[in-house]
């Protein structure tokens, strides 16, 4: 069975980097009839937050992309424990004891002599006595990973084919001096013991893979196929790292994006198949295809989600905005009316306010010098209440045949005296709305 997950660090809330991994890992499991598993990699105690493990689940569940059952690293503590220890007896897991900025030295070295600024193995030459003394010194060392120095190769689902030197990668720390258990060796244990057959993740992991599938196959674990997606990069293909933390899901709620506007671009942004507003996440998974996707950075732009949030909108019946429309102030008497004038004419449910406003306050009037006289003899023929669709073509239709006027130089002026705008809804829908013209009929 096809298994894929999602692994965050509650570490901080999910951003749209985050997301294109989750929405990638979720469509490929559901596509397959497979398992998606939340795994929650909380073994950094000083930075991992339960309120960002809840706004996990919350940003999750707004999206649609709901999760077949929970792990927790810091409850497998000794399952990562009992790896080490396997690793230890194996003779592939050893203690370094080298400071920061003893590595940094060795690596300026390493690089100045034209090497690879990669690890140099000091510590397996330190005898039980220098262990012992450095450890009275320095405290418990660093436990890195020995690497089998041959080339690591793998078909990627995106890249294709791929082939890393070992040789060229230093041994990988996997737990740290205080006992921290580092993502390398825990994710290792997870995606082996949880049947993981399938991982997505971002292009800055490729390294990172390797050095696994030595760790896997060390554990006796059978690797997962491993696909690697492009990184995003702002509009102008500037580096995005430094703004993620401005495209917080959440953030993006706030600003009234829709999921589905968020799931269609993310679903193909970056693919070789042209973004296209789904309706429904059935539509995304049987659209979605992994070998699509290339391996260049791919550019991200906001200010593309929310013409795709309009169109989702314009697409939504009453029944599905009626909270927000009620929100707005709307009556519910009106809300059906109200919601086939405004649903073409709004950006976000948060335009529905202004809508309603002018509705029930009328806007002050927009009109040219030129056309005062013509508006004082179009009001003076507006029929007598109520309004309704039929209410504005009879309307222009008297002021034409009295004033003469057509076409633009009629129907213009009378949108900017009755809503202050030279742009805006059909007028027959709007008109019978406009509280304060209704009133005066």
């Amino acid at each position: 069975m096809t298994t894929t997950r999602f692994a965050p660090s509650p570490t901080g809330y999910i951003h749209v980097g985050n997301l294109r991994t989750a929405l990638m890992n979720y469509l490929i499991a559901r596509k397959a009839g497979g398992t998606f598993i939340l795994r929650i990699d909380d073994t950094d105690p000083e930075r991992s937050k339960e309120e960002y493990v809840d706004a996990i689940k919350q940003d999750m569940e707004w999206l649609g992309l709901h999760w077949d059952k929970v792990e927790r690293q810091s409850e497998r503590l000794d399952r990562y424990a009992e790896a080490a220890d396997k690793l230890r007896e194996m003779g592939r897991f050893y203690e370094a004891f080298e400071t920061p900025t003893e590595l940094d030295l060795k690596r300026k070295k390493q690089l100045n002599m034209g090497k690879p600024p990669v690890y140099d193995r000091a510590a397996l030459n330190l005898s039980d006595a220098e262990k012992e003394a450095l450890r009275a010194e320095r405290g418990n060392g660093v436990w890195r990973f020995k690497l089998d120095h041959e080339r690591i190769e793998w078909t990627d689902g995106i890249l294709g084919d791929i082939s890393i030197d070992a040789s060229s990668v230093s041994d990988p720390v996997l737990i740290r001096g205080d006992g921290q258990v580092l993502y390398t060796i825990a994710s290792v244990v997870d995606d082996t013991e949880m049947g993981v057959t399938d991982v997505v993740r971002g292009s800055d992991h490729v390294t990172n893979t390797a050095t696994q599938i030595q760790i896997i196959e060390a554990l006796g674990g059978t690797c997962p196929r491993f696909a690697h997606h492009s990184l995003l990069t702002g509009p102008q293909g500037e580096a995005l790292s430094k703004r993620l933390g401005t495209l917080a899901l959440r953030d993006l709620r706030e600003q009234g994006v829709q999921p589905m506007a968020l799931l269609s671009l993310m679903a193909r942004l970056g693919s070789s198949d042209p973004v296209e507003l789904r309706s429904d996440m059935a539509e995304l998974i049987e659209g979605f295809d992994i070998h699509r996707f290339g391996a260049a950075p791919t550019k991200f732009d906001v200010q593309d989600l929310f013409p795709l949030t309009a169109r989702h909108l314009q697409s939504l019946p009453l029944a599905d905005v009626a909270d927000a429309v009620a929100d707005a102030g709307v009556p519910a008497e009106l809300a059906e009316p109200f919601w086939a004038m405004a649903r073409e004419n709004i950006t976000t449910l948060a335009d529905l306010k202004g809508w309603w406003e002018l509705c029930r306050d009328g806007a002050e009037p927009l009109i040219d010098e030129e056309d005062r006289e013509f508006i004082a003899a179009a009001v003076a023929l507006l029929p007598e209440g109520p309004f309704n669709g039929e209410t504005w073509g009879e309307w222009t239709k008297a002021v034409k045949e009295a004033t003469g006027r057509k076409g633009k130089g009629l129907f213009m002026p009378l949108r900017k005296a009755l809503t202050g705008m030279e742009r805006g809804p059909e007028m027959a829908s709007l008109l019978p709305l406009l509280q304060v013209i209704r009133a005066r009929g």
